[in-house]
């Protein structure tokens, strides 16, 4: 008997903590159904606040690129307003700015009298039919920035281009090819050609494999380099005394060595006719002085030059650099005076020209501005036509 009781007790006890077992738990699944419970509520609450605000930035995002849009419009239209503004601007100065080439003082017009009548005795023997002459610039293409802010590039008859880096050395770049200039990292792919003796200002040039190159050592002399066989082909001083920087915002060079169809020239200025530019015609094969021309082209604020056809070009600018203008001709042959020539100014630029060297086979001018090698394409016209 007392062992049935002990076994009942024992059982009794059994069930009462099987049941506590079982009432924990479910206060335990109930709390775990209320957290859940809470959870998906959350969850809702914040989808339906993310479902509103995409909402809102897709309504915002639209805004924006209607805005967007219109933004673009209107500086569209801006910039086509600032673009007629420049070329009412250029025909403006093109059509009523002063021209620099004509003076009215009694006296210089009866020298240029004078001077036409001279050059009508003897006129200059021409050594190509060439008649072209520049309406216009095209194109404008930076092709390179390298070296300095001064210097020359030119490319050869051969395809090859060299490089002038300064406005004074011994050496010069050679590259085999544009593409190798285009894709040189610096002068990593050109090779250093070292000349006889150095070279000053920014007035040589390359043609038919000879580098052509001022020297002012002792007296002012230019210098023939066979580029083939690296050998130094002939030397003259040049002569004239007193000389003096040929154009007055570009003081570094003192003669300006140029080639164009009927073969090389040279722009100078001396101290007897401080005022306007000279020029010569020059034997490309011996350096012999073949003519000589006195120009009504003013130094003053003369930036650059080159020569097309038997005819100067002479570039203007200001102390402050602006836009480069094309503002005065020489025709050695007398067919172009500077009334009849287009009056034109170069693209916007980043400093000033220090060098502008023409290639007759391309028709291009080599231009270097501030460090950046420029190609400016020619519009060219017949001297008939004008």
């Amino acid at each position: 008997m007392r062992r049935l009781v002990i076994l009942v007790t024992l059982a009794y006890l059994a069930t009462a903590q099987h049941q506590a077992l079982i009432d924990y738990l479910e206060r335990r699944l109930l709390a775990i159904e209320d957290r859940i419970s809470l959870w998906q509520e959350q969850t809702t609450r914040y989808a339906s606040e993310l479902r509103e605000l995409k909402q809102q930035m897709v309504s915002q995002l639209e805004s924006l690129d209607k805005e967007k849009e219109t933004l673009r419009i209107n500086l569209d239209g801006v910039g086509t307003r600032v673009d007629r503004v420049e070329r009412e601007l250029d025909y403006l100065e093109t059509h009523n700015g002063v021209q620099p080439c004509v003076d009215v003082d009694d006296k210089l017009i009866e020298q240029q009298v004078t001077l036409v009548k001279e050059k009508q005795k003897e006129k200059y023997l021409k050594f190509t039919d060439c008649n072209d002459m520049i309406s216009s610039i095209k194109a404008m293409k930076i092709q390179k920035r390298v070296g300095g802010s001064k210097g020359i590039w030119s490319k050869d008859t051969t395809g090859k281009v060299y490089i002038f880096n300064g406005t004074s050395g011994d050496t010069i770049s050679e590259f085999g090819t544009m593409q190798d200039l285009t894709r040189s990292l610096g002068f990593s792919l050109s090779t250093g050609l070292k000349l006889p003796s150095a070279w000053e200002g920014t007035g040589h040039v390359v043609y038919n494999n000879h580098v052509y190159y001022v020297n002012q050592a002792e007296e002012t002399s230019v210098v023939k380099y066979d580029i083939m066989n690296k050998v130094l082909t002939d030397s003259a001083v040049f002569p004239v005394q007193d000389h003096i920087p040929v154009y007055e915002l570009n003081p570094d060079t003192m003669i300006d060595l140029a080639v164009d169809e009927e073969g090389l020239w040279a722009i100078y200025a001396t101290r007897q006719n401080e005022r306007y530019i000279s020029l010569a015609k020059m034997d490309s094969r011996s350096l012999d002085i073949e003519q000589m021309w006195e120009t009504n082209c003013p130094r003053e604020n003369a930036e650059v030059g080159f020569v097309i056809c038997g005819t100067l070009y002479v570039v203007y600018n200001t102390k402050q650099p602006g836009r480069s203008r094309l503002q005065c001709v020489f025709d050695v042959n007398d067919m172009v005076t500077n009334e009849e020539a287009p009056l034109f100014y170069f693209p916007k630029r980043y400093g000033f020209h220090s060098s502008l060297k023409y290639n007759p086979q391309e028709q291009l001018l080599y231009a270097w501005d501030d460090g950046y090698q420029v190609l400016y394409k020619l519009t060219m016209k017949t001297k008939l036509e004008i």
